[in-house]
């Protein structure tokens, strides 16, 4: 499903923030016309993919960035659909980008569909060639079709108490993503792999063993399921202020560690783009 500091020992891919993808949301779009790429379908009654990277927040000891807000230009960003369950992608929305260059970048975003979606590099129909990377909070949407895309430094919608979690668990009301921001715009065999550490990890926290398994494989493989006929809130989906840190960890420990009080930052939009602002 992605997560901030999604490398060993709480470190970025290849040490570079800009690999790192921190959350996917996935919801309907309200009436009317939300940390680095956004892909929008745009009528109500229509899906809103969110994918973010390149957080500006991380704890001591990470150190701070060393790279600018932009998308990294020799990546493919790429959120994969898989509409049967057979844990393949039946639909790929893929996004690469330029050089940063004086302040200024551009993307290129493919839909692709069967085998061309299980492609590792982009394919499919070319949506567009010259999607702009908004800096400043301005939304420059490119329509293409039914779709509607947009890619730009936007505010982290992220709360989570990192601090507590360093220090046993208890937590102490610090929000360390408030007022940080985000780039805004695939599982591999999950079971196999982590199935066992999982488990065990699980029956530490207090699960007995057979509650353990079954408790593990309602996250594995890590994707984010969606069932458009029901109401999006994680698991279901994941919107903007789903508390999904306190339920990780209380899932982790059997329900015996509770929220952690945090409530979701108040910059969200009720429009497009959904995100707020990017913070100075």
């Amino acid at each position: 499903m992605s997560n901030h500091f999604s490398a060993d020992n709480l470190k970025f891919p290849g040490d570079d923030r800009r690999l790192d993808l921190t959350d996917v949301f996935v919801f309907q779009a309200p009436g009317g016309e939300h940390h680095h790429g956004l892909l929008y379908r745009h009528q109500p009654g229509k899906t809103v993919l969110i994918m973010d990277s390149n957080p500006t927040s991380a704890p001591p000891p990470i150190p701070a960035p060393t790279t600018g807000p932009e998308f990294h230009p020799d990546a493919v960003y790429r959120i994969n659909i898989d509409t049967d369950g057979d844990l393949h992608a039946d639909v790929a929305f893929t996004f690469t980008f330029s050089e940063y260059e004086n302040g200024t970048q551009t993307g290129s975003a493919w839909y692709a569909t069967g085998a061309q979606a299980r492609q590792p590099e982009p394919a499919g129909e070319q949506l567009t060639d010259s999607l702009p990377v908004s800096f400043d909070g301005t939304a420059q949407p490119v329509q293409a079709g039914r779709i509607r895309l947009s890619a730009g430094l936007r505010s982290d919608p992220f709360f989570a108490d990192v601090e507590g979690a360093l220090h046993g668990l208890q937590w102490i009301g610090h929000d360390d993503f408030a007022e940080n921001n985000v780039d805004s715009i695939q599982p591999a065999d999950d079971v196999a792999n982590y199935l066992g550490p999982w488990s065990k990890i699980l029956e530490n926290g207090g699960y007995p063993p057979d509650e353990a398994r079954t408790a593990a494989l309602t996250v594995l493989p890590d994707i984010l399921r969606y069932d458009r006929t029901k109401p999006a809130t994680y698991p279901n989906g994941r919107i903007l202020t789903d508390d999904v840190y306190s339920m990780r960890f209380a899932w982790l420990t059997h329900g015996k560690v509770g929220p952690t009080g945090l409530k979701p930052h108040d910059d969200l939009l009720n429009e497009f783009p959904y995100l707020g602002l990017p913070n100075p």
